[in-house]
């Protein structure tokens, strides 16, 4: 089959027309038009329907987008190793994360990493549904949980615990909290039982929930709970990696804690070789250990 055919009808399917596709091909409406007909007659088939707004895919257009999509994202993919040196590290990296972790402990660190690697270019993607990394959604990702996904590579980095904390303005003003039964008495922050969450944490805030906290506060993320917790709103459900970085933080009910969650780093294993996914795991091991430094350092009485 015609690779350039294929590369034309791919831009066409994408901008749902033939004048934007032959803007970002710099070709001609009139021999982009050509060549989706010429490609419809090799193939027999119609690909698209046309109308008054666009083009649509028909359904046979719509198998051979999605063979387009996958093989792009295999040269992406190819080109991203072809490019990695060992002498340099540059490019566009993709990494995933949850919203929380990425906001309150991953980009705070990653000024580490670009003053080491200035001509790394990483686009950070914070949202709590699980990417596709086999078909290149993104290159690496850092999750809450194992990873079920197939050809990936899959390091566990550490476990998290979701724990209890107040402000120290919040409880010279209201007290702490001396027994669980005592959040009858306090505003508890967490987040909404409809939003995505980790089992435990929501597990965690199931249970608080049975001693009818005097006020509530929900919010979809972490990063909002942290919010009204550092603005001395009540008592909040957080994960513990916030320790180092929000020293005002203050534990309270330190009998209460959620199960472990694991927390993977996992990447595609046709990237194994990749340089880039090779100093950005790194780095975070590195900051990892770091972490876990400063949390043995506040264990010690």
């Amino acid at each position: 089959m015609d690779w350039d055919k294929l590369r034309i009808f791919h831009a066409v399917a994408d901008a749902g027309s033939l004048t934007h596709a032959g803007d970002r091909l710099n070709l001609s409406q009139s021999a982009v038009s050509r060549q989706i007909r010429a490609l419809e007659e090799a193939l027999n088939a119609t690909l698209f329907h046309r109308h008054a707004r666009g083009l649509i895919l028909t359904e046979q257009g719509e198998l051979l987008f999605d063979a387009t999509v996958a093989m792009a994202k295999r040269l992406d993919a190819a080109t991203a190793r072809i490019r990695d040196s060992e002498e340099e590290v540059f490019g566009e990296l993709r990494v995933t994360t949850t919203f929380g972790f990425g906001t309150l402990w991953l980009a705070p660190r990653l000024t580490k990493l670009y003053e080491k690697y200035p001509h790394l270019k990483i686009d950070l993607m914070l949202e709590e549904r699980v990417l596709d990394l086999p078909m290149r959604e993104a290159d690496v990702a850092i999750r809450m949980k194992e990873p079920s996904q197939a050809d990936l590579v899959r390091k566990k980095l550490m476990s998290v615990q979701m724990l209890l904390y107040a402000s120290r303005a919040y409880l010279d003003k209201h007290g702490a909290p001396k027994e669980l039964a005592d959040i009858a008495d306090h505003r508890l922050i967490c987040q909404n039982p409809t939003s995505f969450q980790v089992a435990a944490g929501a597990a965690l805030v199931q249970q608080l929930m049975t001693y009818s906290p005097f006020s509530l506060l929900t919010v979809n993320n972490y990063f909002g709970v942290l919010q009204g917790v550092l603005n001395n709103l009540g008592i909040g459900v957080l994960p513990d990696y916030l320790t180092q970085d929000f020293p005002d933080l203050v534990r309270i009910l330190p009998e209460i804690e959620s199960a472990d969650v694991p927390v993977f780093l996992a990447y595609p294993e046709e990237l194994r070789q990749s340089q880039r996914i090779a100093v950005f795991r790194d780095f975070v091991q590195d900051e990892i250990i770091s972490h876990r430094k400063h949390l043995r350092g506040l264990a010690k009485p």
